[in-house]
């Protein structure tokens, strides 16, 4: 299958990374081809530029947004939050159409320094914003409970541990499910929250996970619902 990673950070290194060594099709989307190629400095948590990442990834294609969009049978968005809409726009509404959009994206508001809070919050979603914005799309918030690697390799945090699904669309969650079960995520451990402004739950974990990495020192945690049965 074609996926269209939408973003350069370490999130959508470890997703595109992942769904390579899968055997996908995968191109990463950015704003300017050319200007991510040329970054050498490392980012903001220190990471190689992303170019490095690249030639140790060469099956991995760097597109801009529209054409990334057209690529992708499916589009997973791992842009920074504040960015997601605008990035998403640039991708393309007509592209994005009938297409399952993988939403990883959290509405960080680093306005105020740091710790960061959320904005939308509480009575709206990131989630819901891009599913009002792309109706034609089907989106399905997961995997922003916890850190990238986690994500593609959830045996980093011993025992059990979940991931949640949100969206308005059975199938399109069923189909993200599979794909988290390809991530090594066992299917009695993925929750289907229900439709998409459940997604303001998950976003809302944000601010206890960014204390827990404080307060531990490290990100390979995950959190655990006891007694939780499958429902995606």
């Amino acid at each position: 299958m074609r996926y269209a990673v939408l973003g350069t950070g370490s999130v959508g290194q470890a997703i595109a990374g992942k769904l390579a060594s899968l055997g996908h099709e995968v191109a990463v989307g950015t704003r300017d081809p050319e200007a991510t190629l040329a970054r050498t400095e490392p980012d903001a948590y220190g990471n190689p530029p992303f170019a490095h990442w690249l030639t140790e990834h060469g099956q991995v294609r760097l597109l801009s947004f529209a054409d990334a969009g057209a690529f992708g049978e499916a589009v997973v968005n791992t842009t920074a939050g504040g960015a997601s809409l605008q990035a998403l726009e640039a991708a393309g509404r007509d592209r994005l159409s009938g297409k399952i959009l993988v939403d990883i994206a959290n509405p960080l508001d680093f306005s105020q320094g740091m710790p960061p809070s959320l904005s939308p919050v509480n009575t709206d979603s990131l989630g819901e914003q891009i599913q009002r914005a792309f109706p034609e799309t089907k989106v399905v918030k997961t995997l922003n409970t916890m850190n990238a690697q986690v994500m593609v390799d959830p045996s980093r945090v011993a025992g059990q541990h979940n991931v949640f699904v949100s969206g308005d669309d059975t199938g399109a969650k069923k189909a993200v499910t599979d794909l988290l079960e390809s991530f090594g995520w066992p299917r009695q451990d993925v929750i289907d929250l229900g439709d998409i402004t459940t997604a303001r739950g998950t976003e809302m974990l944000l601010p206890i996970w960014l204390r827990l990495w404080g307060s531990l020192g490290h990100a390979d945690f995950n959190f655990h619902i006891a007694g939780a049965r499958p429902g995606a």
